[in-house]
């Protein structure tokens, strides 16, 4: 028992250390990377009052949750010639919406955001979802994209503080799967990551999608930790995003903690708008009742069979990114 004591006490001593040793003065500023429309784009992130860092993985983590924010920062935001200030409120997030210039709009595609406050700036990627894209994708993280054992509190803690962008794990086959949704590769769908991961991972996370080749032009919004934001935080930017995209839904998920009871709420709220749910069996699956109407499954390449189809996925695509399965994509009717 005394080891147990001890050895307890030296790892809390030992995150102290890490969270409370010097950091560097400059200030920083994350910039979520955001989905917007032709005649408006809303976008948002956090200023530090102290830039992050450390030598591994453990320190960068720990440092970026304990981070202090900076109240009241003036926050000069600029999109595509648009600018705007802000100031950052008493938990650093700032938020703005932009918009075009009258008579004109912000082209579809892939353009750059910029935020700058005294002694640090920020760019992220900003996706203009066309009118005429197909649907738009709200998707989880952790154990739908990334491997985190949500679960399992013990590995769960060692892969939220132990990995990063580099060595986290991703769920196989969920970027083939992804890269192949849309029926026209002219036009692909947009992508929203929905995810309880904190906002201070925005970097972490975004290199994450692009180091496992995502589909570029997803949309973060992640978790703003407190007290209001220990239940029910999924729901209402769910609901923001539906309202503020006409597109048709299809909702990704894993089984693990409430993604199919957040997605039938979802469902049963906008009828009509939903055309299909996906759900990663991460554990917990035992009650057929959670997955009424929706796509429980263990490989990818079953949720990529049935977008196929559906008509939310190109065959081709399905039948390069999943060999093993393109005989039974090719007999889809």
């Amino acid at each position: 028992m005394d080891l147990l004591v001890n050895a307890s006490a030296r790892l809390a001593a030992l995150v102290l250390a890490l969270v409370s040793a010097p950091v560097l003065a400059d200030p920083a500023v994350l910039l979520s990377p955001s989905l917007g429309r032709p005649g408006s784009v809303t976008l948002q992130g956090r200023v530090l009052a102290d830039t992050p860092h450390g030598s591994s993985a453990l320190t960068r983590n720990l440092r970026s949750l304990a981070a202090r924010n900076w109240v009241g920062a003036k926050v000069e935001v600029s999109f595509e010639g648009v600018t705007a200030t802000v100031t950052s409120a008493e938990d650093g997030n700032f938020q703005v919406t932009l918009q075009p210039p009258e008579g004109r709009s912000f082209a579809p595609g892939r353009s750059s955001a910029q935020a700058r406050v005294t002694g640090a700036s920020a760019t992220a990627f900003v996706e203009i979802l066309a009118d005429a894209a197909p649907f738009l994708v709200v998707s989880d993280f952790d154990d739908t994209l990334a491997i985190s054992e949500v679960t399992k509190p013990t590995k769960l803690a060692a892969n939220a503080l132990l990995r990063d962008e580099d060595t986290q794990k991703a769920v196989p086959g969920m970027p083939g799967f992804y890269g192949c949704l849309g029926a026209d590769e002219k036009t692909p769908p947009g992508f929203a990551l929905v995810s309880g991961s904190p906002v201070q991972f925005i970097p972490r996370v975004g290199a994450f999608l692009e180091r496992h080749r995502f589909p570029a032009g997803f949309g973060l919004f992640l978790r703003d930790f407190g007290p209001g934001t220990l239940s029910t935080y999924k729901q209402p930017l769910i609901r923001s995003l539906l309202h503020r995209f006409p597109h048709p839904v299809v909702l990704v998920g894993d089984s693990g903690e409430k993604d199919p009871e957040v997605y039938a709420q979802i469902r049963e709220e906008f009828p009509g708008r939903v055309r299909a749910i996906y759900i990663r069996d991460a554990g917990n699956s035992a009650n057929a009742s959670r997955f009424q109407d929706m796509v429980l499954f263990k490989d990818a390449s079953t949720a990529a069979l049935h977008a196929t189809q559906a008509g939310l996925a190109r065959r081709e695509c399905v039948t390069a990114a999943f060999p093993e399965a393109a005989p039974r994509v090719e007999e889809a009717p």
